[in-house]
């Protein structure tokens, strides 16, 4: 039997503790493909227990972190209302037709249109939007185009990788290391002693965090068609992902290239934004006039081949009303003027003030200090209310229209709320179960459980630090979220071990953007727009491996950027990853090759 002082004093048993309401989630979703309304509600009762036995966190706390995520996963279904509304529009209004054939006339390949519509434009969205609006709109939108649910889904995860760090206008960067930072007196010594102000020193972190990502990143959308191919093809093979490769490598740099260059000339705002814009521009022009096209086609075979699993509850192109298509540019303008009012609203200091002028704050809940505030006119949502209000009348849609796009849209959102309404309260016990709010003077859960992880790995923190990220993009959906939660754990462990804390504290924000691909809230949000709710596990353990190479990648790579190429850890551990790469390349074309002598 195991007192209570001295769980207390037992790291490992805390740190267990503390992972288990995330464990069994985990479990739930992926081992027994329990859907998330279940699972999540299950892991909520467990957070709750750990936080009242264990860190003795007071009922009020409790009962006030829970209204604060109830709070936060109402902003998260009014962004996901707002993104299914805007594709009912589209497609009520006939103009899904014209995007898919538009999209057709480039190249009917799909794995072209996955990298095309998923990498580069779902780049541009996030580094508009962020906050999991990417995947909620590249994924109906590929569904659309006659995509299976579930790969829509995937290919809407995977992209929410390398992009998400300088998503939302660079709100991970500037909020969430910026403000997990902000105030340390350690910091501030760091700070001097570079020479450098503040805000220069995390302009710098993005830098290096955009020169990692782009190594790391360079593979994505390769991997991206890969398991496209290899789970969702009619023969299921991966090697017809490998097929085009130049062009996935080509496409990758189009967008990692200028996002480097926009975070050392430009600042964190931007990478994303404009490095998906100029990669979509460039890759949409030279694909058009067929450079690095494949010659054979690849499709996903007869809907009626299909696993009932891939299947939504949306039919691409069900709601279509039109009699004849409409023109190009009328049916892009609605996501033309989502674009520009995402950017306008982020980059005019006017329209912004103007914007966030208009805040409900929620303030010291139920006297506990919880504070929170949310912006309706600032959010993503409301933008793509007004890009759906456009499209009602630049498509000429009559009443019977526009009450269908709502209705359809009303539907699809009632399905997400359980999971949501039980994740984000989850999450709130576990980041506010600190030492204002309970009793035994503990960390909160996960400063606790990466205490943990730090104290059994010593020198060789650099390879870990971006898997803790990536668990605070799991937990909270958000590597905003990782990173505030983590940056100051994380500049921390680097001066204890000896190491510049800038260069840990970078893993950190590329572990919480290799998260991203396996947060619930993304999951869940994603699936809802195109009817998928209960597939969730399905979902995880593909993204999952996405996320394994993420930060397996990064981990190496920063432990290269401290200690320099040479015979330790980092160079150890790229070697065996590009190995394993290599070999299982191999084995796929290897395969290939006896298929095609059979």
């Amino acid at each position: 039997m195991v007192r209570e002082d001295q769980v207390v004093d037992n790291l490992a048993v805390l740190s267990l503790l503390a992972l288990s309401p995330i464990l069994l989630v985990g479990i739930l979703l992926a081992g027994f493909r329990i859907p998330a309304k279940y699972a999540m509600p299950a892991g909520y009762i467990l957070a709750v227990l750990v936080a009242v036995t264990v860190w003795r966190m007071s009922a009020t706390g409790v009962i006030a972190a829970s209204i604060e995520g109830l709070i936060t996963a109402g902003t998260l279904l009014y962004i996901v209302f707002g993104a299914l509304l805007l594709l009912s529009t589209l497609t009520v209004g006939g103009a899904m037709a014209t995007i898919r054939a538009g999209f057709n006339s480039i190249s009917p390949d799909r794995r072209v249109q996955a990298i095309i519509i998923g990498w580069l434009f779902g780049s541009f969205i996030e580094g508009a939007s962020g906050f999991g609006t990417p995947a909620a709109v590249v994924a109906p939108l590929l569904l659309a185009m006659g995509f299976p649910a579930m790969a829509a889904v995937m290919v809407g995860l995977i992209i929410q990788s390398t992009p998400v760090s300088f998503g939302a206008v660079g709100t991970p960067i500037l909020v969430g290391l910026g403000g997990g930072l902000g105030g340390d007196a350690g910091v501030a010594d760091r700070v001097r002693v570079l020479g450098i102000d503040m805000p220069q020193f995390i302009s710098n972190i993005g830098f290096d965090v955009a020169v990692i990502h782009a190594m790391v990143g360079l593979l994505i959308p390769l991997i991206l068609v890969v398991m496209l191919t290899g789970f969702f093809g009619e023969k299921r093979r991966f090697s017809d992902g490998l097929k085009v490769w130049k062009f996935a490598l080509y496409a990758s740099v189009a967008m990692t290239i200028p996002s480097v260059l926009v975070a050392r000339f430009l600042g964190p705002e931007f990478p994303s934004l404009l490095g998906g814009l100029i990669g979509l521009t460039v890759v949409m022009y030279t694909s058009s006039r067929g450079f690095l096209m494949p010659k054979e086609i690849f499709d996903f075979g007869p809907r009626a081949s299909w696993s009932p699993r891939w299947m939504g509850t949306i039919e691409p192109g069900e709601a279509v009303d039109v009699s004849a298509r409409m023109g190009i540019v009328r049916a892009w303008l609605p996501y033309v003027v989502m674009a520009v009012l995402l950017v306008g609203t982020r980059v005019i200091p006017p329209v912004t003030a103007f914007l966030t002028g208009l805040t409900i704050p929620f303030t010291n809940i139920l006297g506990t200090g919880i504070t929170t505030v949310v912006q309706p006119l600032y959010s993503p949502a409301f933008l793509l209310f007004m890009a759906a209000i456009f499209g009602f009348v630049i498509h000429r849609m009559n009443r019977r229209q526009i009450w269908r796009a709502f209705t359809v849209s009303g539907r699809q959102l009632a399905g997400t709320a359980m999971a949501l309404l039980f994740a984000v309260p989850l999450v709130r016990i576990l980041i506010q179960s600190g030492p204002a709010l309970n009793e035994s003077g503990l960390s909160s859960m996960p400063v606790t459980l990466a205490e943990g992880a730090a104290a059994v790995s010593g020198s060789s923190w650099p390879v870990i630090a971006p898997w803790i990220g990536a668990l605070g993009a799991f937990v909270a959906g958000s590597n905003t979220v990782s990173n505030l939660t983590f940056a100051q754990f994380q500049f921390s462990t680097g001066s204890a071990i000896g190491v510049p804390p800038e260069t840990i504290v970078a893993a950190q924000a590329l572990g919480g953007a290799g998260g991203n691909p396996i947060a619930i809230h993304n999951i869940v949000a994603a699936s809802a727009t195109v009817g998928l709710l209960g597939r969730e596990g399905d979902l995880l353990r593909k993204t999952i491996l996405v996320t394994v190479y993420y930060c397996l990648a990064s981990g190496a790579l920063t432990y290269i950027f401290i200690h320099g190429l040479g015979i330790n850890l980092g160079t150890a551990m790229l070697i065996l990853l590009m190995g394993a790469l290599a070999a299982v390349t191999f084995m796929i074309t290897r395969r290939r090759r006896v298929e095609l002598s059979v």
